[in-house]
């Protein structure tokens, strides 16, 4: 049984940095699309990152969030992490993790990312964790 939990929420002021991990346990941890997501109250689940974890680690960012946070992987640990640095308050939400099996090879970041957002059968999410940045 898979099971994704998610930890390093916390309040931050604007320009300030928190790291997220996603501990995973119940699959093996390769060959899959994973990525963070958000909802802020009242808003739609958006995707904030996404990583092919078979191979070449293809990574994938949406436009407001790139050049600020790195979706990484810890393939020992079986653990994803998401750094944020320069934090704005837009970005509070509660961050979800997902995780979703592949089968065959060569896939992209950008493949992940809207497979994850069409949320397929299969896929896998964990509880969440609160970033809330103060401006």
């Amino acid at each position: 049984q898979v099971q994704l939990v998610e930890t390093g929420g916390g309040a931050v002021q604007a320009g300030g940095s928190l790291r997220l991990s996603c501990a995973a346990s119940g699959y093996t941890f390769s060959n899959y699309c994973m990525g963070w997501f958000r909802q802020a109250p009242g808003e739609e689940r958006e995707g904030v990152a996404s990583i092919y974890t078979g191979g070449v680690y293809a990574t994938y960012y949406v436009r407001s969030v790139k050049g600020r946070f790195t979706i990484s992987q810890d393939n020992a640990k079986k653990t994803l992490h998401l750094q944020m640095n320069s934090l704005k308050p837009e970005d509070t939400a509660m961050y979800y993790c997902a995780t979703y099996s592949l089968r065959g090879s060569g896939y992209s970041g950008s493949w992940c990312h809207a497979r994850l957002a069409s949320q397929p059968t299969g896929i896998s999410w964990g509880q969440g964790t609160q970033v809330t940045v103060s401006s």
